[in-house]
C-alpha cells in the first residue's frame, strides 16, 4: 500500500489489543465521551422525546410567592437549550416537586442499561488512536487540501486571465464598466440556474470553501467575493446568496478584523433566499446565523429586529422559535428590556400553542408571568394566568392549573363580571377534577371569599331577653356595638373598684378583667374564659373581590377540643383531643360530637359582588376543656340563590373547602431584644377555656326615666333575674355616677312593695307638721354606707338569705336624682356577682348597663353665711361659755331658671334642710306672710330666704364640736308648708351622702376619694406647708354646713298635672363667701411652658387680710332711744357696752381705738357728731373663745340720730408680731336716737 499510495497516504493502526472484558476493579476511559451526549448514547428515542418536551424555566429575577428556592437555583444555573433529562413545566407559584404528570407513560423505566464499550482497548491503543489522528491530519488531510487549493488557483488564474483580456474591451465599448443592477422581481426567473461541475464559478467557490475549511478566512473572503460577482453577472441568485452568506461569515471570522462585518451581505442573502429562491429553510438558517453573529458582537437590538422580520403566518412553529429567540435578545441587552422580553415570550407562547406545542407554550407563558407578576398590570396578568391554567390542565398538571386560577380570583381584578364568572367556573371545574383525581379526604384551602382573620371577633354570652312593656333590659355588651377604647378602660376601672371591695381591699393575683367581646384592639394575650352551656359566637369577616355573587352553603366552624376536668386536683385532668375536621369534610352531622360541642351550620350565605359581609357562627360547648377554633368550612357555589341545588350543573360547580383563621398577635416592644427584632406575641381570642357552670344574671329596669329635671327625685324599680341553674351571691353595683342613684339604706321603709302601688306616691317620707322651729335628727353616715369619710362607690344589693337561686327574680326600689348639670349624661352601671361555689378559673361575672339621661334646668340656689352679732347682755351669766359664737345667719337665694321646655308651670320650695356635724338651721327669719310668697317661683322669678343657724348640741349638753358625736350628722328640717319631709331618711339622706363634687373627674376615671376631703381641697384650698398660725386663723372663718333645698314642680303633660319632686345641695364653707348649686364653668387652662429646672418649693402661706379680720366678733349694747333734757343739762351721757368675742382657739391681743371718727361727708349728713368720754384706747388679751364686755360712755351735745359704730378694733394672735394687726370687721351701723325733753 505504501508503494501504491505512498508513505504519506498509509498508516497501520493497531487496536483491540485485549480480547477479554475489563475487570471490575479497572476502569478504562471512553475516548468519545466528551463528544457524544450521554442520553443520545444510551437511548436515542428518549433523546428525541426530551428535545421536544424540555421545559426548563429561565428565571429573569421576578420572585414568586411560595416559589421553591432550590428549584429557582437549579433553573438559574441551567440553559434553555440544555438536553439533560425531561422535566415537567411547573407554575411559578408552585413547587416543582408537585408538578408530576399523572397520565404520561413512563418511558424511562423501559430503558435497558447500556452495554459497556471500548473494553478491548488498552492505554497504548488510546495513544495509537491519538497518533493516528494526528498523522492523518498533518500528513494526509492538510497536504491534500493545500494541493487542491494550489491547483484550483493555477487553473483559475490561467482561465480568468484569458477571458478577462478578451471581454474587457467589449464590456467597455458596448456595456460600460458595470453590469446594471436588477431588482429582486426581475431576478425571480433566474433562481433555478445550474452550473456544470467544471464551471470556473464553481471552482472559485470550491477554492473558497477549502480556504474556509483550513481557517484561511482572508483568502476565502476574496474568493467568495469573486464568486459572488460572477454569480450575479450570470443571475444565478441561489449561488450568489450562498456566496454572500459565506463572505459575511468569513469577514466576521478574520482575526484582527481588517474589514468591518458586512451585515448588508446577510440581509441581501436572506432576502434572496426568501423572495427570489422561495427557500425559507435557507432563509431561516441564514437568519439564525446572522443573529448569532450580531449577538456575539453585543448587537442584540439588530439581532432581535432580524429575527422578528422572519416571522410570518404560514408557519407557527418557526415563528414561535424566532419570537422566543428575539425575546432572549431583549433580556440580554446591556439595559435589559424586561417588558419586551415578556411581551415576545407571550407571542411565542401563543404561536407554540397554535402549533400544538403545549409544553413549550406553557414554558413561555410561565417565564412571561414572572415579569408581569405584581406590576399592577392586572388584565395582562389575568390573561397569562388563565392561559397557564388551561395549558396546565391540558397537560395533566392540575396543581399548577389550580394555582394559576387561584391567582386570578384572589387579586383585585378589573375584568368584567361576565369574564370573572367564566374564570370562577373554570377554577371550580379544575378544582373539582383535581380533587376527584387525588382522592384526598382533607379539605384544601379555598381562595374565595377573602377572609380577614385579624378582624375576627369572639363574643361570650347568651342572647338576652328583649324588653317587655315598661321593662327595660340592661344593655350589657353585644356584637352590634363598636369597640371604644376609652369606654373599655372605664369599665375595667369600675371592675377594679369592685374587686377590692369584695376581697378586703386587695386585688387577687389571678384577677383577670372581664371581656365579653374580643377583637383586634382588646388584650388577647391571656386565654379567654367561657362557661359551659353558654354559646360562643365567632364573627368572621368575608370580602368578595369579584363582581359576581358568591354563594356559600353549609358554612360552619372547624374546631379542636381537648376535654379537661377542672374540678380535679392541680388544675384538673386532661382528656382526649377531638376535632370535627372529618365530619366537616363530609358535611354530615355527628351526634357524638354534638354531645361535646354543638356546632351551628348556616345553610346558605350569599356575599354580593364586591361586598364585605360578616357571618356569625355559634358554638355551644357541652363539656369543660380547652377549645381551639381553627377556621371555617363551606361549599363554594356560583349558582344563583334561587336555582335548584339538585341540578347537575349546580352539583358540578359546587366544591367544598376550608380557610384557616390565623391571627397574628401584637408586636412585642417591651425589652431590648424585642425592640431590635421583629417578634409578635400570641393572640388567644380563638382559644377559650371552657369553665364549669356559673350563674347568669339579667337585670330589668321598670319605670326608668329618660329625662329628668336637675335635682329631680324619681322612684323606679329594678328586677334581678337568675337565668342559670347555679345560685348567685355577692350582688354589688358600681357606677361612674354614684350620686345618680340609691337603693336606700338598710333602715329605709320599702313600702309600697310594687311599682304599680308606688306610681302616685311621693318618693320622700313625709309628716304632717305645721311650720315651726326646725325638727332635728342625728344620723350616722354608716347607716347609708359611708365609712371613713368615703363616698359609697360600691353598693351591695341585699338578697334574701344572701342568695338568688336558679330561676328566681327579685324586685327592689331604685331612687334616681337628676344630674346637677343640664345636658345629656351617660351613666354606666356595673353589676358584680359571684357563684356560691368558688372555682379557680372564673371568680366572678359582671353585667354592664349604660343609661342616657337628659337633664333640664330647674332651680339655681345661692347661699351665703354671715356672722350674727346678737349677743344679749345677760347671755354670759345665763348660758355660760358653751354657747359662745353659736349663731349665724344663712341667706338662701333661689331662682327659677327653667326654660319651660319640660312643661313646668311653677316651682314650690316646700322645705329647707341642713346637714352638718357642727351647725344646724334653727328657724326661718322671714315674716310668716312672706314664706308662702317666696316659696312659689314662676319662670325667671327669684326668692330669698333668711335663716338663723346655731351650733349643734348633744343630749349631754355639750356642743357637737367637743363631744364624741362628731362623726354623726345633724339633719334639721324647716318646712315652709304644712308637710315635713324627713330629710334624715331615704332617699334625701342617701343623695346627700352621695352628692357629687365639682372637682371630681368624669368619664376619664372613677372617683374613689373622700368626699369631705375633696370638698375641702376644692372649695377652701390651703397649702400643705402652712403653719399653725395660719391654720388657727383659717378655722375662724370656716363653716361646714350643707343646705338642702327641697322643691316641688307642677308640670302639665297631656292635659294632666303632675307633681315632680327634687332636692338641691349647697355646701357652705367660708363665712361671707357665696356658693351656688350650679358649678361655674372652668376657664380653659393656658399652655404651660416646659421647665428644665426643678420648681422652687412654694413659700409658707400667710393668712389673708380677710381671714385675719374674722378673729374678733364685736357687738354694741345700748338703748335704742334716750330722752335727755338739754335745756337743763347741756351734756348727755349714755352708757354703752362693747362685747368682744374671740372666735379663734388661741390667745388674741386686742387694741380698741375710740378716737376714730367718721370722716365721709355722706355719713356726716345723715348722722350727727358725738364723742366718747373716758379712756379712748384699750389694750386687752382674750383667751380662746373668751367673751369680754367693756363699758363705755358716749357724750352727745344735742338731740338727733347718731351712729355708735365708730370704734376701731385691731387684733393679732398673741405669739405673732405686731405686723399682723388687722382691723376687725365692724358690725352693722349702731343707730341711737337722742330725744330732747
Amino acid at each position: 500500500m505504501k508503494q501504491r499510495y505512498g508513505p504519506q497516504g498509509c498508516y497501520l493502526l493497531k487496536i483491540n489489543s485485549r480480547s477479554d472484558a475489563t475487570g471490575a476493579d479497572e476502569q478504562m476511559p471512553d475516548p468519545w465521551s466528551q463528544y457524544l451526549h450521554k442520553t443520545s448514547i444510551h437511548n436515542p428515542e428518549l433523546y428525541e422525546e426530551s428535545a421536544v418536551n424540555n421545559a426548563v424555566e429561565n428565571d429573569v429575577g421576578a420572585v414568586e410567592d411560595g416559589f421553591d428556592s432550590a428549584a429557582r437555583d437549579d433553573m438559574s444555573e441551567s440553559h434553555p437549550l440544555q438536553l439533560d433529562q425531561p422535566t415537567e413545566t411547573c407554575y411559578p407559584g408552585n413547587n416543582r416537586s408537585q408538578s408530576v404528570d399523572m397520565t404520561r407513560p413512563q418511558k424511562q423505566s423501559s430503558v435497558t442499561p447500556a452495554t459497556p464499550r471500548w473494553t478491548c482497548l488498552t492505554l497504548n491503543d488510546h495513544d495509537r488512536i491519538r497518533q493516528f489522528l494526528q498523522e492523518f491530519t498533518f500528513r494526509g488531510l492538510l497536504p491534500h487540501i493545500e494541493k487542491n487549493i494550489r491547483q484550483l488557483n493555477d487553473q483559475l488564474v490561467s482561465r480568468k486571465g484569458l477571458s478577462r483580456s478578451l471581454f474587457s474591451a467589449t464590456k467597455k465599448l458596448f456595456g460600460g464598466g458595470k453590469v446594471p443592477e436588477k431588482s429582486i422581481a426581475d431576478l425571480k426567473n433566474t433562481a433555478g440556474l445550474l452550473y456544470p461541475s467544471e464551471a470556473p464559478e464553481l471552482q472559485i467557490r470550491k477554492m473558497a470553501d477549502l480556504c474556509f475549511l483550513v481557517q484561511h478566512y482572508e483568502l476565502a473572503y476574496n474568493c467568495y467575493h469573486t464568486a459572488k460577482k460572477d454569480f450575479l453577472s450570470d443571475q444565478a441568485m441561489l449561488y450568489a446568496a450562498g456566496s454572500l452568506e459565506m463572505a459575511a461569515v468569513s469577514a466576521f471570522l478574520q482575526s484582527g478584523a481588517p474589514r468591518p462585518y458586512p451585515a448588508h451581505y446577510m440581509e441581501t442573502a436572506i432576502q434572496t433566499y426568501r423572495d427570489v429562491c422561495k427557500n425559507m429553510l435557507l432563509a431561516e438558517r441564514c437568519c439564525l446565523l446572522s443573529a448569532e453573529i450580531s449577538k456575539s458582537q453585543a448587537k442584540y437590538s439588530e439581532a432581535a429586529t432580524l429575527l422578528i422580520k422572519m416571522t410570518s403566518e404560514d408557519c407557527d412553529l418557526r415563528s414561535a422559535l424566532l419570537l422566543e429567540q428575539a425575546a432572549h435578545c431583549f433580556i440580554n441587552m446591556r439595559t435589559p428590556m424586561v417588558r419586551k422580553f415578556a411581551f415576545h415570550m407571550i407571542l411565542a407562547g401563543h404561536r407554540f400553542s397554535k402549533a400544538g406545542q403545549k409544553r413549550h407554550a406553557l414554558r413561555c407563558y410561565c417565564q412571561a408571568l414572572q415579569v408581569y407578576k405584581g406590576k399592577c398590570w392586572t388584565l395582562a396578568e389575568d390573561h397569562i394566568n388563565f392561559t397557564i391554567g388551561r395549558q396546565s390542565f391540558t397537560l395533566r398538571q392540575p396543581e399548577n392549573a389550580v394555582a394559576a386560577f387561584r391567582h386570578i380570583l384572589i387579586n383585585d381584578s378589573k375584568q368584567s363580571a361576565v369574564q370573572q364568572a367564566a374564570f370562577l367556573r373554570e377554577y371550580l371545574y379544575v378544582y373539582k377534577s383535581m380533587s376527584q383525581l387525588s382522592g384526598e379526604t382533607s379539605l384544601p384551602q379555598l381562595p374565595l371569599p377573602c377572609l380577614h382573620s385579624s378582624q375576627t371577633r369572639v363574643f361570650f354570652g347568651h342572647e338576652r331577653r328583649l324588653a317587655e312593656g315598661e321593662k327595660q333590659a340592661a344593655t350589657h355588651v353585644t356584637l352590634d356595638q363598636e369597640y371604644d377604647r376609652d369606654l373599655s378602660q372605664l369599665w375595667r376601672e369600675l371592675e377594679e373598684q369592685v374587686v377590692p371591695a369584695v376581697n378586703r381591699g386587695t386585688v387577687p393575683v389571678t384577677f383577670q378583667p372581664s371581656q365579653c367581646c374580643l377583637n383586634s384592639q382588646t388584650d388577647n394575650l391571656r386565654y379567654p374564659l367561657a362557661v359551659v352551656e353558654e354559646p360562643i359566637i365567632v364573627e368572621v369577616v368575608f370580602r368578595n373581590p369579584l363582581k359576581v355573587p358568591l354563594v356559600l352553603s353549609a358554612l360552619s366552624l372547624l374546631w379542636k377540643f381537648t376535654l379537661k376536668d377542672f374540678s380535679g386536683p392541680q388544675g384538673g385532668t386532661i382528656g382526649e383531643t377531638i376535632t370535627n375536621e372529618k365530619e366537616a369534610a363530609s358535611s354530615k352531622d355527628n351526634a357524638a360530637l354534638n354531645d361535646i360541642m354543638d356546632t351551628q351550620v348556616i345553610p346558605e350565605f350569599t356575599v354580593s359582588p364586591e361586598e364585605t359581609k360578616v357571618a356569625r357562627l355559634k358554638l355551644l360547648p357541652r363539656k369543660t376543656g380547652e377549645l381551639h377554633v381553627l377556621g371555617v368550612v363551606y361549599n363554594l357555589d356560583t349558582t344563583d340563590v334561587g336555582s335548584s341545588e339538585d341540578s347537575p350543573a349546580s352539583e358540578l360547580m359546587c366544591v367544598r373547602g376550608q380557610q384557616n383563621l390565623e391571627i397574628q398577635g401584637p408586636r412585642l416592644n417591651m425589652t431590648k431584644e424585642e425592640k431590635t427584632s421583629v417578634s409578635y406575641g400570641p393572640d388567644r381570642r380563638l382559644d377559650p377555656i371552657i369553665t364549669p357552670p356559673m350563674p347568669l344574671l339579667e337585670v330589668f329596669f321598670i319605670n326608668f326615666p329618660t329625662g329628668l329635671l336637675c335635682g329631680e327625685i324619681r322612684k323606679a324599680w329594678v328586677e334581678f333575674v337568675n337565668v342559670s341553674a347555679v345560685p348567685l351571691t355577692g350582688l354589688r353595683v358600681a357606677s361612674t355616677h354614684p350620686e345618680f342613684f340609691t337603693f336606700g339604706s338598710a333602715t329605709s321603709d320599702l313600702t309600697p312593695v310594687t311599682p304599680t302601688a308606688a306610681e302616685h306616691c311621693s318618693a320622700y317620707k313625709t309628716l304632717a307638721t305645721p311650720p315651726s322651729v326646725a325638727a332635728v335628727a342625728l344620723v350616722s353616715p354608716a347607716a347609708f354606707g359611708v365609712t371613713g369619710g368615703d363616698r359609697p362607690a360600691v353598693t351591695e344589693i341585699p338578697l334574701s338569705r344572701g342568695v338568688l337561686g336558679p330561676g328566681e327574680a327579685l324586685q327592689i326600689p331604685l331612687w334616681l336624682r337628676g344630674p346637677d348639670q343640664e345636658g345629656v349624661h351617660e351613666i354606666n352601671f356595673l353589676f358584680y356577682y359571684e357563684s356560691t361555689e368558688k372555682t379557680a378559673k372564673l371568680s366572678h361575672r359582671v353585667l354592664r348597663h349604660t343609661a342616657f339621661i337628659c337633664a333640664s334646668r330647674s332651680l339655681s340656689v345661692r347661699a351665703t353665711a354671715s356672722r350674727s352679732n346678737t349677743l344679749q347682755g345677760g347671755e354670759r351669766e345665763q348660758r355660760g361659755t358653751e354657747e359662745k359664737n353659736s349663731s349665724m345667719l344663712v341667706f338662701v337665694d333661689v331662682e327659677n331658671i327653667n326654660t319651660s321646655e319640660a312643661g313646668v308651670r311653677e316651682f314650690h320650695i316646700v322645705q329647707v334642710s341642713s346637714s352638718s356635724r357642727q351647725w344646724k338651721l334653727h328657724q326661718c327669719i322671714n315674716p310668716a306672710g312672706d314664706k308662702g310668697e317666696n316659696s312659689k317661683l314662676a319662670n325667671r322669678e327669684r326668692g330669698k330666704l333668711c335663716f338663723r343657724a346655731t351650733r349643734c348640741r348633744t343630749e349631754e349638753g355639750g356642743t357637737a364640736a367637743t363631744s364624741g358625736a362628731i362623726e354623726k350628722y345633724t339633719f334639721a328640717d324647716l318646712n315652709l308648708g304644712n308637710e315635713q319631709i324627713v330629710s334624715s331618711t331615704t332617699p334625701c339622706a342617701d343623695f346627700f351622702f352621695r352628692r357629687s363634687l365639682p372637682s371630681e373627674p368624669r368619664r376619664g376615671g372613677v372617683s374613689t376619694g373622700s368626699a369631705n376631703q375633696m370638698r375641702r381641697h376644692s372649695l377652701t384650698p390651703h397649702n400643705a406647708n402652712e403653719d399653725g398660725v395660719t391654720s388657727i386663723i383659717r378655722k375662724c372663718s370656716e363653716v361646714e354646713l350643707d343646705i338642702i333645698v327641697l322643691w316641688k314642680a307642677y308640670v302639665v303633660e297631656d292635659n294632666k298635672q303632675l307633681i315632680l319632686e327634687g332636692q338641691l345641695h349647697v355646701a357652705l364653707q367660708t363665712i361671707g363667701k357665696e356658693v351656688c348649686s350650679l358649678s361655674q364653668k372652668e376657664e380653659t387652662q393656658e399652655m404651660v411652658l416646659l421647665k428644665f429646672k426643678p420648681d422652687v418649693p412654694p413659700p409658707i402661706s400667710k393668712p389673708s387680710l380677710e381671714q385675719l379680720s374674722h378673729l374678733i366678733k364685736t357687738c354694741l349694747h345700748y338703748p335704742e332711744s334716750y330722752d335727755h333734757p338739754f335745756p337743763l343739762k347741756s351734756l348727755c351721757m349714755v352708757p354703752v357696752t362693747l362685747t368682744l368675742s374671740n372666735c379663734s382657739l388661741a390667745q388674741v391681743d386686742i387694741i380698741i381705738d375710740l378716737r376714730h371718727k367718721t370722716t365721709s361727708p355722706e355719713s356726716l349728713e345723715v348722722h350727727g357728731s358725738f364723742t366718747w368720754l373716758g379712756q379712748t384706747q384699750y389694750k386687752l388679751q382674750l383667751q380662746a373663745q373668751e367673751v369680754y364686755r367693756l363699758s363705755l360712755k358716749a357724750c352727745f351735745f344735742q338731740a338727733g340720730v347718731y351712729n355708735l359704730g365708730t370704734p376701731r378694733v385691731f387684733a393679732k394672735l398673741a405669739q405673732t408680731s405686731a405686723m399682723c394687726e388687722t382691723s376687725q370687721q365692724s358690725a352693722m351701723p349702731a343707730l341711737i336716737i337722742i330725744n330732747g325733753v
